[in-house]
């Protein structure tokens, strides 16, 4: 006898799959993005109050990864307005273990203060300072001493030279089988001219231009394609890298 849990598992991981090669839903798929993208869309969402500049497709995903991994230490570069934190940090506080650690260069005193003051900042820890430098590092390093399990947000600078290096001293803390997720790859993807105002990244000079010159000498961390074919909709398109050993 069929299970029916099992097989709409299945039915779902082949629907997924198909969506690879589905040439209209990826064209439906990448209008969207790069008119969504053109309007700010990623800011028109809240979390429990704080504003989180993430599309909702994204956050299911982080929402799905976070219940499978279940990770004592949740790293995100880049703070903002700190949705993503308190995100983070109420699933963690539903599964029922693990903390969130954010590092900006620059926390934003009215910032900061909302993000004190809310009921899910008992499971969240901030560092203000570059997220490469050595200093921060070893802070991170001592917040990571006894996790079995880690996951990782890159979300700060944007540039391939910064994420380049964050990829390559955030993957060490990574457990096997969780990830290192890269948001805004998105931008090698847009068209060209694209930012109304001029940003120090672009194309050719970004996080996805950062994932690939990362992978290119490792074997440890593949790109989650399932989920890229899943969401389609995405500012982290080729992000999600998984450790797989």
């Amino acid at each position: 006898m069929v299970n029916p849990i099992e097989a709409f598992i299945e039915e779902r991981k082949q629907r997924i799959e198909s969506n690879g090669n589905n040439s209209v839903l990826k064209d439906a798929a990448k209008k969207f993005n790069d008119a969504s993208n053109s309007n700010q869309y990623s800011y028109n969402f809240s979390w429990m109050g704080r504003p989180i500049i993430q599309y909702p497709q994204d956050m299911i995903a982080m929402q799905e990864i976070i219940w499978e991994v279940k990770p004592d230490l949740i790293i995100e570069t880049g703070i903002a307005h700190g949705g993503s934190l308190i995100y983070y940090a109420s699933l963690l506080e539903l599964i029922g273990n693990g903390e969130v650690l954010g590092i900006d260069i620059d926390i934003r005193a009215h910032n900061k203060t909302e993000i004190e003051k809310h009921q899910m900042y008992k499971r969240i820890k901030m560092i203000e300072g570059s997220a490469i430098s050595e200093s921060i590092i070893d802070q991170v390093k001592a917040a990571a001493a006894g996790k079995e399990k880690i996951l990782v947000c890159l979300d700060s600078n944007h540039t391939h030279e910064h994420v380049l290096n964050e990829l390559q001293l955030y993957a060490p803390f990574v457990s096997v089988g969780s990830y290192i997720v890269v948001f805004d790859t998105i931008v090698e993807d847009l068209p060209e001219n694209y930012f109304k105002e001029k940003r120090p990244w672009g194309i050719g000079n970004n996080p996805k231009t950062a994932v690939r010159e990362f992978l290119k000498d490792k074997d440890n961390f593949v790109i989650d394609k399932s989920i890229d074919n899943k969401l389609l909709i995405s500012v982290a398109p080729e992000g999600y890298l998984k450790r797989i050993k």
